[in-house]
């Protein structure tokens, strides 16, 4: 890899992270019809989850295990943006900060992001056998 590429991973992985936690902060405002809205921002994850893995696979083409662990850091990245967002809410309503939010700073990123990974290695896998690299054909 030459050094003019730099690593174009980070910066979508930075991307997607922000994309989740904008997703989960904007879709939880709504007071009404909670469920739809739960559905659409799950929906709306969904489609940048989808969207980075094929990018993954496509642009750089990174191997599955790598189009994994990006996935799964943007994954992880955007349940650690959520944890801070939601000590941030707590702290702002006047709420004293519990020892459940410092826990949260690290089991949010572990339960999303290894999951993640999981699923974004078998969808790497699927594209790397249905869409080989240029150097398998």
């Amino acid at each position: 890899m030459d050094a003019s590429r730099g690593r174009p991973w980070i910066r979508a992985a930075l991307l997607a992270g922000l994309a989740y936690v904008l997703i989960g902060r904007i879709f939880a405002v709504p007071a009404t019809h909670v469920r739809a809205w739960r559905w659409a921002a799950w929906l709306a994850s969904g489609v940048v989850f989808a969207t980075h893995i094929g990018y993954e696979h496509f642009k750089p083409r990174s191997s599955p295990r790598l189009t994994a662990s990006h996935a799964a850091a943007a994954v992880a990245l955007g349940a650690l943006g959520l944890a801070v967002a939601g000590m941030i809410h707590t702290l702002s309503a006047g709420s004293p900060l519990r020892p459940a939010w410092l826990l949260a700073l690290v089991v949010w990123p572990a339960i999303t992001g290894l999951p993640a990974f999981l699923v974004a290695l078998a969808a790497g896998a699927l594209l790397a056998r249905l869409w080989p690299g240029r150097d398998a054909a």
